[in-house]
């Protein structure tokens, strides 16, 4: 049987309301859905002009009204955002760089005297921030890993440390607007802004980006303020065709249903109160001009009623870049129509005037400006903003408080993995070296461990970052006090590489730590046609691997570089991605054995440049075997029997872990309100103290829709003790955990034979929808169950036929 269902988003433990599902194919007759405003909106709407109404909806940057024009000066040339709000009445303004708290409260205090002073009804702005892992447009404040090294924690109590950080060094400063979390999926390892993903697990993004808007938006300890999140890049922004940044990506409607809606669903049922479009393309459809992806799947399926703001100048692409448009303002009108709210022009006030020229000729109905601009007054009064407009300097003391830099060095510890330690080389007690080498391009740089987003867009040179975060090479001196911990460069002043040089100083030293990576970079100005480590480096560790003395690998960057050519040659391997200003310290008692690793990690680490696999591939994805073709083909099959140089949800510890006792409490699933609870023991068979992510996955073994060869389900983070063993458990429930959605977001329930998957564990069971499914009543607003024929193969299977993960 297989029951089409009314949907239910699988992102959390228990179900989410339903929402009655409309087609992704847009009607041209669809309208927006009818808004609920607060009775202030109503009465500014109706008291405003259509020009006030136009100003609501744009979104203008900080180089237009400094005194500079460039991004970096937080200084407010008073005369033009006068002029600004009072013949435009703009309603947003975003950005900035990093300055001393004071000098933002002084900028943002000065911005919005002028916008109540000028503003005939005093409406207030709404300042927007890309304070992407900590207020890290702020100086001195914490800042934290990146979320890819979050993913990696498999903590969503991290997530929402974040959040919580964010706001305290940032909320009192005029920051009304976050633009965070990234909700895309980090499932192309060749685009630019990997990093700023929770990984290519939908529920790991869901988890831990719903614990993050919660924590953003509700936090009350910046009491009287609240701040508004913005999830991004709605939807399927990260997954482009050729890995490059704001280009076409091809994803089936079944997928996108599947893997990139439910961490934005999350959010969504989060309250998360906007949402920031993806820049580029669909299956050849700009999103900017989708309406069946902003209006039909964002409005009617999800059920979203805040504010949808374009990105950077995405309104204009539409005619310079993608070409669906001829001017700009049939641009305008494509955007408006399609769903979009704000636009983030972001340099000039044409939109004001196409907007109102399209309200004139009758092609935008006064109806519709209404509804955009009421969504902005909205937003406005939902944070308090009318009541609290103004920035206070009076707890500033809040910027770089210790306890937050001391929560980020936490962060740190549990968001790197340690993918490879050979002969147990690590950790490296401080008793037994002596003398440690340390090389690379990030041993002694600080903008490497912290990525793009931090201090500025793509980051800032070496010496713009505070001296009191230490460097690897700092850390790892305060970590061993009695050894002689040096660095030296790996190229001369031409450039020319120092092999000889290291390769003798390696042989001198006990061990030697290769802090490898990439500089800071995001959007188009990171894209790259080749994840290969740059062959400078190859050959630095190379040199280092041929002293003989153990290495230590340090992959430190925003996406995973090709390692295959060093990899066998190097004892011990750590994935560090971006861990913030915690990176050098926490990397340093992973090495010395303080801290005993417990990241995963998120994604599945490719062997190879050209073959991107994610872990929930389907069989047929990643079948490596030439038999179909007769006998002796299998000969002639790839050197390498996995395209993937380690799995998602891999991670080694200083301890061992143990897992049995997988036990379930039926064999048989009988209908969609049925619950079936599995339990497992875990057990710390090691000599120390660590923490364990223990993840849960499912497999339906046969399906009408090619399914993944495991899909996780559930997971859960504990602190075992030495010998310590927990008895951890997963209540699976069919509508969220065995339903699959088609392409039109129906959840599939369908009967047969499922895996479940835990640690080294398995065990088997059945789902049978029966005459009790039929009889379940539906949710309301929905359209009931529909069951379908029974899929004989499904009901057959036997163990014989059970799936395996390729």
């Amino acid at each position: 049987m297989l029951l089409a269902l009314p949907f239910v988003a699988a992102c959390q433990r228990g179900a989410v309301p339903a929402a009655t599902v409309a087609p992704l194919a847009s009607t041209p007759a669809a309208e927006q859905p009818a808004p609920s405003f607060s009775p202030r909106v109503q009465q500014l709407l109706a008291q405003m002009t259509l020009e006030e109404k136009i100003g609501q909806m744009t979104q203008l940057n900080i180089s237009v009204i400094n005194t500079t024009g460039v991004q970096k000066d937080v200084v407010l040339d008073s005369a033009k955002a006068t002029a600004l709000v009072r013949d435009f009445h703009i309603g947003s303004f975003i950005n900035g760089e990093a300055v001393p708290a004071a000098q933002w409260v002084r900028y943002s205090a000065a911005l919005q005297r002028i916008a109540l002073r000028e503003s005939r009804l005093r409406i207030p702005v709404i300042y927007g921030v890309d304070h992407m892992h900590g207020a890290s447009y702020v100086s001195g404040t914490a800042i934290f890993p990146h979320n890819i090294n979050l993913g990696a924690s498999f903590n969503p109590e991290l997530a929402r440390q974040t959040a919580r950080a964010t706001v305290l060094e940032s909320a009192d400063l005029g920051h009304h607007w976050v633009f965070a979390p990234v909700l895309d999926l980090g499932v192309n390892a060749y685009w630019p802004r990997f990093y700023e993903t929770y990984g290519e697990d939908p529920l790991v993004a869901s988890v831990l980006g719903a614990a993050y808007v919660r924590e953003l938006q509700t936090n009350t300890e910046i009491a009287p303020y609240k701040v508004a999140g913005s999830g991004k890049h709605f939807l399927g922004y990260s997954d482009p065709r050729n890995g490059w940044d704001r280009t076409n990506a091809l994803i089936p409607d079944q997928r996108l249903q599947e893997f990139f809606r439910p961490p934005f669903q999350a959010a969504i049922d989060a309250g998360l109160k906007t949402i920031m479009i993806n820049s580029g393309e669909i299956n050849g459809e700009p999103v900017h001009a989708s309406k069946a992806i902003l209006t039909d799947l964002l409005r009617r399926q999800m059920g979203f009623k805040g504010v949808a703001v374009t990105d950077w100048e995405d309104i204009i692409r539409l005619v310079r870049v993608q070409k669906v448009a001829a001017n700009e303002k049939e641009a305008t009108w494509m955007a408006i129509d399609a769903g979009v709210d704000m636009a983030m022009t972001p340099y000039t006030t044409a939109f004001c005037r196409y907007v109102k020229e399209l309200v004139q000729e009758g092609r935008l109905t006064p109806a519709r400006v209404d509804l955009s601009a009421g969504r902005v007054l909205q937003l406005k009064d939902d944070i308090g903003l009318f009541e609290n407009p103004m920035p206070r300097a009076d707890r500033l003391g809040r910027v770089g408080d210790p306890a937050l830099r001391a929560q980020a060095v936490a962060a740190a510890r549990e968001a790197v993995v340690l993918l490879k330690n050979e002969r147990n080389v690590l950790p490296l007690a401080p008793a037994r070296v002596k003398r440690l080498l340390v090389i690379g391009p990030s041993a002694e740089s600080r903008a490497n461990l912290c990525g793009g987003w931090t201090l500025a867009w793509q980051g800032r040179p070496e010496k713009a970052y505070p001296k009191d975060v230490p460097t690897l090479v700092e850390a790892l001196r305060t970590e061993y006090p009695g050894a002689r911990v040096e660095t030296l460069p790996y190229r001369d002043a031409k450039g020319k590489l120092l092999l000889a040089q290291i390769s003798a100083a390696a042989k001198q030293a006990d061990a030697v730590v290769l802090a490898l990576g990439e500089r800071p970079y995001t959007e188009g100005l990171g894209n790259t046609s080749d994840l290969t480590l740059p062959n400078d480096q190859q050959q630095l560790a190379r040199a280092a691997q041929a002293s003989g003395k153990p290495t230590v690998l340090l992959l430190i960057g925003g996406r995973p570089s090709i390692i295959r050519d060093v990899a066998a040659g190097t004892s011990a391997i750590i994935w560090a991605g971006l861990p913030g200003y915690g990176g050098g310290p926490a990397l340093a008692e992973i090495i010395s054995g303080k801290t005993n690793p417990s990241g995963k990690l998120p994604f599945t680490y490719p062997q190879f440049a050209g073959h991107i696999s994610n872990y929930h591939h389907d069989n047929n994805e990643n079948n490596l075997e030439l038999s179909d073709f007769g006998a002796g083909f299998e000969q002639r099959g790839p050197k390498y029997r996995s395209s993937m140089l380690t799995e998602f949800g891999q991670g080694l510890s200083y301890t061992t872990y143990a897992y049995t006792g997988l036990a379930l409490s039926d064999t048989v699933l009988t209908g969609p309100a049925a619950r079936l609870r599995a339990t497992v023991r875990v057990a710390n068979t090691g000599p120390r103290a660590g923490q364990e992510a223990v993840l849960w996955f499912l497999t339906d073994e046969v399906a009408r829709v090619a399914r993944p060869v495991r899909l996780l389900k559930h997971f859960e983070k504990q602190l075992f003790a030495a010998g310590q063993t927990r008895e951890l458990n997963f209540s699976i429930d069919p509508l969220r955990d065995l339903s699959y959605p088609d392409g039109q977001g129906r959840p599939q329930l369908e009967d047969g034979w499922y895996t479940l998957r835990v640690g080294t564990q398995s065990a088997r069971f059945r789902y049978v929808g029966g005459p009790s499914a039929r009889a379940t009543t539906a949710p309301a607003g929905t359209t009931g169950f529909v069951p379908a024929a029974p899929n004989p193969s499904r009901t057959d299977a036997t163990a014989a036929e059970k799936t395996t993960p390729k």
